[in-house]
């Protein structure tokens, strides 16, 4: 059973930082290219980064470069997102996400609220 398990959301002052982890269970992670997308209230949900799975290029959304960084550990099957210098703009929902091929899986979403 394919399962991608989001955690370290909360809550957050303008400027902190928070790192988010997926745990991968389930599928061959070390093939699959990961992702972070989010979804903020009234909007679409949008790519935020993402990681290939031979070599590791990473691509992040021109809103969150060099604020935030994608990184993954294939042994552990895990995928993290740290995020630094947090913007009220960034609250939404956090979401990871595997993709190969046609095959494309979603976590269950993670709250990210910054707010003073």
């Amino acid at each position: 059973q394919v399962q991608l398990v989001e955690s370290g959301g909360g809550l957050v002052q303008p400027g902190g930082s928070l790192r988010l982890s997926c745990a991968a269970s389930g599928f061959t992670f070390s093939l699959y290219v990961m992702s972070w997308y989010r979804q903020a209230p009234g909007k679409e949900r949008e790519l935020v980064a993402d990681i290939t799975a031979i070599g590791g290029i990473t691509h992040y959304a021109d809103s969150v470069k060099g604020r935030f960084t994608i990184s993954r550990d294939n042994a552990k099957s895990t995928v993290s997102l740290q995020m630094n210098s947090l913007k009220p703009e960034d609250t939404a929902v956090y979401y990871c996400n595997a993709k190969f091929n046609a095959l494309n899986y979603w976590g269950q979403g993670t709250q990210v609220t910054v707010s003073s």
